[in-house]
């Protein structure tokens, strides 16, 4: 193979971009998400192979804070953008990239890589395990009723463009992050994200639309979304498509999702990501009549297992030696001594010889890391090993987490 790993220089931005679209079927996207990813893009943390003038695979990271269990917020690299030219499979092209994205993360101190899988088979064989997973509801109103609480009738909602409702909005999705693992604490350039709207990508949508919530004169909520007008010969049947909801206290989360369902002129409420245990779905009148689907959403990749497992508290006191296997990361593979609770933890290697308590490979531990995938779960798939009985029930309860991880957006 002739091609060369190389770093991306600004000037070779338009191509390695068009590599990357033609990828994912060729549909170049449109000029304002070409500027705003170009914006996003950090040049030291993207690369590609090249053979000679021609670039024939991409990858990157972004500089991420992401919230674990517990509520910290710590560094994680956001890995994105990856593709291989056509022509060039079979070469070993990706597991060049993935050894060399992994072996930079490292030396940055980031414990933690994260992802979102076009196709999630591709990520297992590099240590990603799917760590989170996100809630599509399409519901019929005129079959499905909302329950909300008396106080919702205290909220004020008022209208406002999604451009002059920027800093409010991030104020409380600021607030938000630290109580749900797998958020992302959003850094300049991608508040910009959330309202990226070009017309082109609309499918007979309306231009974004945002209502925020108000209490005692303070903004304590948001809503962002589009209508999609629809007649037939039984009158309107138009869709609200909701991005994105998020509030500061039940009674304005309430308020918010009322307002979406008694838009006039529609007969759907469509929200494709949710967090799983979203309170909306306490707040139907029938649950099956909202088509809930789930999909996996983020894939976790712990980098250094024992500062990752340190970065988070546990929900039940734990002592526990864990056998680890990593083939791809060998610095991780060996026993680690976890001890911890809700106030923190300690994560150390032990000596190989220690009698060791669970057995299982670093994909089980990112999937279970933010508190979403019980181990439980993933013992019953025989992929985790239980070497002292008890020891899979004693650690699950203790990787949980009381609220479900959800990524709120893409990157």
């Amino acid at each position: 193979m002739t091609a060369d790993l190389r770093e991306l220089g600004q000037s070779d931005w338009d191509r390695w971009y068009a590599t990357l679209e033609r990828a994912f079927g060729g549909v170049a996207e449109q000029p304002e998400e070409h500027e705003l990813w170009n914006s996003l893009t950090e040049y030291e943390r993207a690369f590609g192979f090249w053979d000679g003038d021609t670039c024939v695979s991409t990858a990157g990271a972004f500089s991420f804070r992401m919230s674990v269990p517990g509520g910290a917020v710590v560094d994680a690299a956001g890995v994105t953008m990856v593709s291989v030219a056509a022509t060039h499979r079979r070469r070993g092209l990706l597991t060049a990239m993935m050894r060399h994205q992994l072996d930079d993360v490292r030396a940055r101190g980031e414990a933690l890589a994260v992802l979102t899988a076009s196709e999630p088979v591709i990520y297992g064989r590099f240590g990603y395990g799917v760590g989170s997973h996100q809630l599509r509801l399409e519901i019929d109103k005129s079959r499905v009723g909302l329950a909300v609480p008396a106080a919702a009738d205290e909220v004020r909602l008022r209208y406002a463009t999604p451009a002059e409702s920027g800093a409010d909005r991030e104020a409380v999705y600021a607030q938000r992050v630290a109580g749900r693992p797998g958020m992302l604490a959003r850094r300049p350039g991608w508040e910009k994200l959330p309202t990226l709207d070009p017309p082109g990508d609309r499918n007979g949508m309306s231009p974004q639309q945002c209502v925020l919530a108000e209490l005692d004169g303070e903004v304590v909520g948001y809503a962002l979304f589009a209508v999609k007008p629809e007649w037939d010969a039984q009158g309107p049947k138009g869709t609200v498509r909701v991005q994105d909801v998020e509030a500061l206290d039940p009674a304005s989360y309430a308020a918010l999702w009322r307002f979406l369902f008694g838009i006039d002129l529609t007969s759907t409420v469509l929200a494709l990501s949710r967090p799983v245990d979203d309170p909306l779905t306490q707040l139907v009148s029938d649950i099956r009549r909202c088509d809930l689907r789930i999909r996996d959403s983020l894939h976790v990749r712990l980098v250094d297992v024992g500062a990752a497992l340190e970065a988070r508290t546990y929900q039940a006191p734990v002592d526990l030696v864990l056998d680890v296997e990593d083939a791809f990361c060998p610095w991780n593979q060996g026993r680690w001594r976890l001890m911890g609770d809700a106030k923190g933890a300690s994560c150390k290697r032990v000596d190989d010889d220690s009698p060791a308590d669970l057995a299982l490979s670093v994909r089980e531990l990112g999937s279970a890391y933010l508190g979403g995938v019980p181990l439980t779960q993933l013992a019953g798939a025989g992929r985790v090993r239980e070497l002292r009985q008890g020891a899979v029930a004693e650690a699950s309860l203790a990787f949980g987490s009381t609220v479900a991880p959800w990524l709120p957006h893409g990157f």
